[in-house]
C-alpha cells in the first residue's frame, strides 16, 4: 500500500488510542494523534483542523474518531470536487458507528465495512447504489479502471430506477499466429454478452481462438439486473472505446509491457516506443498492469520514466528467467543472448509477467536504442506477484528520538519500509512504527556491516530504511552509503538500488533550540572520535576553528576508552576565547533522562561528559541572558560587537 493510500486513523486523547490502533491495524492504517492528549502514535501533530487540511489535500484517506459534526464543520470550506475528494469517515468513540461522510464510491464504503467488521460495529453505509445493488460502479476493485467515471452518476440513477443492463466483454481478434507482428493493424474487436441466466461457470469469457478474457466478476456477483436487452451497457475490454451515454467502460489490468533499452537510452524515445506499441495493438493504456524487463535495467532511467509515464509499476526479471521464455519468443536474437544472457528482453519479459497461460500480443518493436513488446494474461495481473521491484532504500535520520521531533517524510518512509537496519537503540526508539517490520539489528562499531546489510536487503527488491540518529548525513550513515557506491564492495545487484536521503534534526540542532540561539552566527562541527580520523587533523582542525572564532558542536565528545581528546580541545580553546565562554551540554536530548545545562569553558568537567552528550561552545561573541522566570538561555549575536546592525538581513 502507497503512503498516500495508507489511511490516517486520527485520534484526539489517549481514551481513544486502543481504538485507533484496533482500526489502523485493520484498514493498515497510520495512527495520528493530537500532541496534546496523545502520549503515542506513529505521528503527532498540534493542530487537528490544519492537519486534518493538510491529509484531505493531500488525497489521504481519514478515518476520524469524531463526530461526524465536528468533522464535517472542519472540512467543509475545502469541499469542491467530488471526485477528487478522499475516503472520510467518521467513527464513534465507542466503536460502535462508523459513517462514510465523503468519497463513499471512492473507498469509503467499502473502507467502513472493513472497519465495522473489525470493530463488530455497524457500517452506516448510504449511498443508493451500494445499498441496493452491493457495489460502486464508479470504484472498481483493484485491477480495473473505469474510462469514464463522468458517466457513473447518470448509469446509477437508471439503474436504480428500474434499467437492467448488459454486460459486454471484448473479444479481441488475432490471426492465427496470435500477436501482430510489426506494421500489421489490430482487427476491431467483438463483444460477448452475458445472459441474465449464465452462472459462475460463465464468469470466463472465450475469445476467439487463443486464451480468454476476464469477466468482471465483482459485477456478476452484484445485485445489478442482467438482460440482454437492457438499457445500460457495462463493458470490459483492453481496446480504447468510446462510451455510449448509458454506458461505463473498464479496462482490466492484463497487460504487461515488456522493455529493453541500451544504457542511458532516451527517456522520450523509450516512451514514444511504447506508445507506439500499445497503438500498434489497439490497446488501452488502462489496462498496463507492468512495465517488465531484465534485472540488470533495475537502474535504467529510461525504463522508469516508462512506467512512471503510464502509472504503473516497473518490475525485473533475471536473465534465466527469461531465456526459459525462448520457446515463446516471436524474435529470439543470438546477439541480445550474447550480451545479457536470454534471447529476447522485451518479448521474454512481458511474457515471464503474463505467465505461461499469457500470450504475445504485440511482437518486438524497435527504435534507435529501445525494443517494446506487450503481453496478455488471462486474469488480472498483480505486479506484486511477478518478478521483483527495483530495491529501494531509504536513509532516514529520525532526530534525537521524540516522536514529534522526527520528520513526516521520515516517518513515511519508515512505514512504506519492508525491513528496517540500524543500532538496536534507535530502532527502539521507532517505537510503533517499527511494528510489523523485518528488524535487522546491530551494535554499535558495526557501521559498515549494517550499511552492507541495508543495500543488500533492497538489492534483493526490498523497500528498506536505514535508521540513523539526529541527521543521516551528519557523522551517519548517508555517507558509508555512497562511498560503498563509489569504492565498491556490494554486489552488482546493491549497486541498481534507488536511494533517497532523508534529514533529521541533528543532535546540534536540538540542543541549540532547547537552550537558545548558540548557532545564531558561524558555526562548525569537529567530532572528537579518532577512530576513523588520525588525531592530528582532529588537533589541526580544533586549532582553525579556534582561531576564526567558530561556535563549536563536539560531536562524538568521550568514549568509555576516550578521555583525553576533550580535554585537550578545552585546553586549546581557551588560548583563543575567554574562560567564561558558555559550554551546552546536552545529554538523551528527546529522550528520557534529558538534561541540558551550561557551564563556563574553564570549567568544562570531561567527567560530566557521556558517549550520549553533545557539547556545544560558544564563540567569543556568545553570551547567556537570564529571562523572567528565571531560565538561563544561551545565544550568539548576528553580528559582531562593534558592529551596528543597520537593518534586515538580505
Amino acid at each position: 500500500m502507497s503512503e498516500l493510500n495508507k489511511p490516517a486513523v486520527v485520534i484526539l486523547s489517549d481514551k481513544a488510542l486502543d481504538l485507533g490502533r484496533r482500526i489502523a491495524l485493520a484498514t493498515g492504517g497510520e495512527l495520528h494523534g493530537a500532541s496534546a492528549r496523545v502520549t503515542s502514535a506513529d505521528r503527532l501533530f498540534d493542530d487537528v483542523k490544519a492537519h486534518l487540511a493538510g491529509l484531505f489535500a493531500e488525497g489521504r484517506p481519514i478515518v476520524a474518531v469524531m463526530a461526524s459534526g465536528a468533522v464535517i464543520r472542519l472540512l467543509a470550506p475545502l469541499l469542491s470536487d467530488k471526485q477528487a475528494e478522499p475516503p472520510v469517515l467518521s467513527v464513534s468513540e465507542d466503536g460502535a458507528s462508523v459513517v462514510p461522510l465523503l468519497g463513499g464510491h471512492h473507498g469509503a464504503n467499502d473502507l467502513a465495512r472493513t472497519i465495522a467488521g473489525a470493530l463488530d460495529a455497524h457500517a452506516a453505509v448510504t449511498t443508493a447504489g451500494d445499498l441496493r445493488f452491493g457495489v460502486a460502479l464508479d470504484d472498481p476493485p483493484a485491477g480495473y479502471v473505469l474510462a469514464n467515471p463522468e458517466n457513473a452518476k447518470a448509469v446509477m440513477a437508471e439503474l436504480v430506477a428500474g434499467a437492467k443492463a448488459r454486460l459486454a466483454v471484448s473479444s479481441p481478434q488475432r490471426g492465427e499466429g496470435g500477436a501482430i507482428a510489426p506494421g500489421e493493424g489490430a482487427a476491431p474487436d467483438k463483444f460477448s454478452l452475458l445472459s441474465p441466466s449464465s452462472g459462475p461457470s460463465d464468469h470466463l469469457l472465450p475469445v476467439g481462438e487463443k486464451g480468454t478474457a476476464p469477466l468482471a466478476d465483482w459485477l456478476t456477483a452484484s445485485r445489478i439486473p442482467f438482460a440482454d436487452d437492457g438499457g445500460v451497457t457495462l463493458a470490459v475490454t483492453d481496446r480504447p472505446k468510446k462510451a455510449g451515454p448509458l454506458e461505463l467502460v473498464y479496462h482490466p489490468k492484463t497487460l504487461v509491457l515488456g522493455v529493453g533499452c541500451e544504457r542511458h537510452a532516451s527517456t522520450d524515445e523509450a516512451i514514444a516506443l511504447a506508445e507506439k506499441a500499445l497503438a500498434a495493438g489497439g490497446l488501452a493504456r488502462e489496462s498496463l498492469a507492468a512495465v517488465a524487463s531484465i534485472d540488470v535495467k533495475a537502474d535504467e532511467a529510461a525504463v522508469h520514466a516508462v512506467a512512471a509515464h503510464f502509472g504503473v509499476p516497473a518490475r525485473f526479471f533475471d536473465a534465466a528467467t527469461l531465456e526459459a521464455e525462448t520457446p515463446r519468443l516471436k524474435n529470439p536474437s543470438d546477439i541480445v543472448f550474447a550480451e545479457v544472457g536470454c534471447h529476447g528482453v522485451a518479448e521474454g519479459a512481458a511474457l515471464a509477467a503474463v505467465g505461461p497461460a499469457g500470450e504475445l500480443v504485440v511482437e518486438k518493436i524497435k527504435s534507435k536504442g529501445a525494443t517494446a513488446a506487450i503481453a496478455r494474461a488471462p486474469a488480472i495481473v498483480d505486479p506484486e506477484t511477478i518478478g521483483r521491484a527495483r530495491g529501494k532504500l531509504f536513509v532516514v535520520g529520525i532526530g534525537p528520538g521524540a516522536d514529534h521531533w522526527r520528520s513526516p517524510e521520515v516517518s513515511a518512509m519508515v512505514s512504506a519500509s519492508t525491513d528496517l537496519v540500524g543500532y538496536s537503540l534507535y530502532l527502539d526508539l521507532l517505537g510503533p512504527l517499527a511494528e510489523d517490520k523485518a528488524r535487522h539489528d546491530f551494535d554499535l562499531g558495526k557501521e559498515e556491516a549494517r550499511v552492507v546489510r541495508a543495500m543488500e536487503l533492497a538489492g534483493e527488491g526490498r523497500t528498506v530504511a536505514l535508521v540513523c540518529s539526529g541527521d543521516a548525513g551528519i557523522y551517519a550513515m548517508a555517507t558509508l552509503v555512497f562511498e560503498l557506491f563509489d569504492k565498491g564492495g556490494i554486489s552488482d545487484a546493491a549497486r541498481r538500488i534507488e536511494v533517497q536521503v532523508s534529514p533529521g534534526i541533528s543532535a546540534l540542532q536540538a540542543a541549540a533550540a532547547r537552550i537558545g540561539a548558540p548557532l545564531g552566527h558561524d558555526f562548525c562541527t569537529i567530532s572528537l572520535s579518532d577512530l576513523l580520523t588520525p588525531w592530528e587533523h582532529i588537533q589541526r582542525r580544533v586549532r582553525a576553528a579556534g582561531e576564526g572564532d567558530f561556535v563549536i558542536a563536539f560531536y562524538n565528545p568521550v568514549s568509555m576508552k576516550r578521555r583525553t581528546q576533550l580535554a585537550w580541545a578545552r585546553e586549546k580553546l581557551l588560548e583563543y576565547r575567554p574562560a567564561t565562554t558558555p559550554v551546552i551540554l546536552a545529554t538523551n536530548l528527546g529522550r528520557p533522562g534529558e538534561h541540558v545545562r551550561t557551564v563556563p569553558l574553564g570549567a568544562l568537567n570531561v567527567d560530566d561528559v557521556d558517549m550520549l552528550t553533545v557539547v556545544v561552545v560558544g564563540s567569543s561573541e556568545s553570551r547567556t541572558v537570564v529571562t523572567g522566570d528565571g531560565k538561563t538561555w544561551v545565544y550568539t549575536p548576528r553580528g559582531y560587537s562593534g558592529k551596528a546592525d543597520t537593518g534586515m538581513a538580505s
